[in-house]
């Protein structure tokens, strides 16, 4: 019988991928992965946005491929979907190109809002990582996008905080230099994993011969293997990043545990279906946080648990992944409700970033997008030779 119940779930997973990947092949190649590249690349008028089949496609394939268990989160789902919806709304009332690139930013600003019940977050991360600059118009429609989605969403799911935490109280100034170093452990660590991400990329541009379906159904099967023996360790995470703040999680697990999600998240987002980065690179901050706050312990200066450094470590991996300090830190706060930890979170961002950039790594983001680009331009290449 356990046999039996182990080939289920292993052959469920890999269908569930296999399908999620033939339908970004078939109807939406724009819908693969994150769609925060395809999004920021519409917006700098790099490509052309996708037709409304996108939004379907990502809902759908999402679904299954978040729901077969592959480590992806929702938010990149929800910012693509948001901005493609908004930008439906702007070609059914005949608005220009101007006015159409601000519906998008601000409809993918209103979906991270919504995915992650932090408004704030939502329209400071279109400014600061979807356009990179301020700019009025853009700022407005974010700002009154993410508070009208957050009061459907709170109407409909409510309104508590996605990661329920203690209350902490603001370290002290001795313990300072602490979260400067732990910026640091995470920037270095944030390099190694988008460099993860690419290196499963470009093994599977090398292993072209192979169709995508078939590639993201081996790596369903694998999810489906781990899925069998530890199901809490697979998906999108929000359960152990929870079991880390709230301290239920065994320390001498959590190394094995980070080592497997590495690399399951790099795996994962090689499989071409629709899916994020941004809920398991929140749960492999907090471990970084945890297993650092854990070993300060020891230092008489240190009172901060190690669920508090857990918060800071969140912020500071999102810095040195995504290089957008501001909304990796007002996503934590909003998330947590941890306002005492905001200094720290400051300091750590800071070291992240310095690392990351002293270490000459690109965020994922911009080296994603050329890669949307690049394969915007094969498909162009590829229309025009079939018309020939």
């Amino acid at each position: 019988m356990a046999v039996a119940g182990f080939v289920l779930v292993v052959a469920a997973t890999s269908c569930l991928a296999f399908l999620a990947a033939w339908m970004v092949r078939r109807f939406s190649p724009h819908a693969t992965g994150s769609g925060i590249p395809h999004v920021e690349a519409v917006l700098h008028g790099k490509i052309r946005p996708a037709g409304p089949s996108l939004i379907v496609v990502k809902f759908v394939g999402g679904i299954m491929a978040i729901g077969s268990g592959l480590v992806l989160g929702r938010e990149g789902p929800s910012v693509q979907m948001g901005a493609a919806t908004s930008l439906v709304i702007g070609h059914i009332f005949r608005r220009k190109w101007e006015d159409c690139r601000v519906l998008l930013a601000a409809g993918a600003g209103a979906g991270l809002a919504t995915a992650f019940n932090a408004p704030i977050a939502g329209a400071v991360f279109v400014l600061e990582e979807l356009v990179q600059r301020f700019e009025h118009r853009i700022a407005i429609a974010a700002l009154g996008a993410s508070a009208s989605a957050i009061t459907i969403s709170r109407l409909v799911t409510g309104n508590e905080l996605d990661f329920q935490v203690a209350a902490f109280a603001e370290p002290d100034i001795a313990s300072w230099p602490l979260f400067i170093l732990l910026g640091a452990v995470a920037g270095v660590t944030a390099v190694g994993y988008n460099r993860s991400i690419l290196g499963a990329l470009a093994l599977g541009d090398a292993a072209r011969w192979l169709p995508v379906e078939f590639r993201a159904a081996i790596i369903g099967a694998l999810i489906g293997v781990v899925a069998w023996f530890a199901p809490g360790l697979v998906g999108g995470g929000d359960g152990i990043t929870q079991s880390i703040l709230s301290g239920s999680m065994m320390l001498a697990v959590m190394p094995l545990v980070f080592a497997l999600r590495f690399v399951l998240g790099a795996a994962s987002y090689a499989a071409g279906t629709p899916g994020g980065l941004f809920a398991p690179m929140l749960v492999l901050g907090t471990q970084i946080g945890f297993m650092f706050g854990a070993a300060c312990g020891v230092l008489p200066f240190v009172s901060l648990p190690p669920e508090g450094f857990a918060v800071v470590g969140m912020a500071a991996f999102f810095a040195g992944v995504v290089r957008a300090p501001l909304t990796g830190i007002i996503l934590v706060m909003e998330m947590t409700g941890s306002s005492s930890l905001l200094l720290p979170a400051v300091f750590a961002s800071f070291s992240a970033m310095m690392a990351a950039s002293l270490l000459r790594d690109r965020p994922i983001y911009d080296a994603l997008r050329d890669r949307t680009i690049r394969a915007e331009n094969r498909l162009r290449e590829a229309k025009i030779v079939a018309a020939q």
